[in-house]
């Protein structure tokens, strides 16, 4: 609404905009990240909600997904902060399975992987890498909540300590880590206001957050030049020679041939 009120366009404009758009970052990425020779691969789950929070969620829709809580996977290359794989969904193992299958696709190489602690990755993990892989946890721990009025805005208390757990493999204990990808969570917050804990701009369809994480990551791995490396995540994997603007993206309409 806020596009249409700067720009006089119709709102179902505006949305259709997002969702070709979407489409073909997401055609675009799927077709380039393969073959990705990542070593250290981090990865993390974020919360967010469509159509209403889960307590508001109407009876015939309660359990339906894309109504009430929605989770976005991500995975995140620590050394060249690009995003190769994520997943718009539930929070569950088959959603888990999923998001692994297609990152062990996308790799051409043995890889460390770090993940928290939700139990839904043991087997996903296995399922999607069986013994190729470096596998640890990192789990976090948390203090006493020391001011209950501030539970509302900030659900986690200070960090206390960490526990890591080799899964499987020979992981590297100095590279045992979910920093990075976290660190994309607060990202992903400011520059999709749909994402932002306390907003009255969440989705009210799912579909429109899938093109808007897909349109996001697309900005994040070929426009935007990540500060630690003064170029592109994309051009750090060697995926791209240059920096993109936001005119080739949308140029990637005019060369769309529908989905893979």
């Amino acid at each position: 609404r806020s596009t249409v009120r700067m720009t006089g366009a119709a709102k179902n404009t505006v949305i259709k905009l997002l969702r070709d758009v979407g489409r073909v970052c997401e055609s675009y990425q799927n077709k380039v990240m393969v073959n990705l020779s990542c070593k250290r691969i981090q990865v993390d789950e974020i919360w967010s909600f469509c159509y209403a929070k889960k307590r508001n969620v109407p009876p015939e829709f309660y359990g339906k997904f894309g109504y009430g809580d929605v989770w976005t996977w991500v995975a995140m290359d620590a050394d060249t902060k690009l995003v190769p794989a994520w997943l718009v969904g539930g929070r569950d193992a088959d959603w888990a399975d999923m998001f692994m299958q297609d990152l062990a696709g996308r790799l051409k190489n043995r890889v460390q992987l770090t993940t928290d602690g939700h139990h839904a990755y043991l087997k996903a993990v296995l399922n999607a890498f069986g013994n190729d892989i470096d596998y640890a946890t990192l789990v976090k721990l948390y203090g006493k909540e020391e001011d209950i009025f501030d539970r509302h805005y900030s659900p986690n208390s200070e960090v206390v300590g960490c526990q890591l757990a080799v899964i499987r493999g020979n992981p590297d204990t100095r590279y045992i880590s979910t920093s990075y990808v976290e660190r994309q969570n607060l990202t992903m917050r400011m520059s999709m206001r749909r994402m932002t804990r306390l907003t009255n701009g969440f989705s009210k369809k799912v579909e429109n957050l899938h093109y808007a994480v897909a349109l996001h990551f697309m900005y994040y791995n070929f426009c935007r030049i990540h500060s630690s490396l003064r170029v592109t995540p994309a051009m750090e994997a060697g995926l791209s020679d240059r920096l993109w603007e936001i005119e080739d993206i949308v140029g990637l309409l005019e060369n769309y041939e529908g989905p893979n």
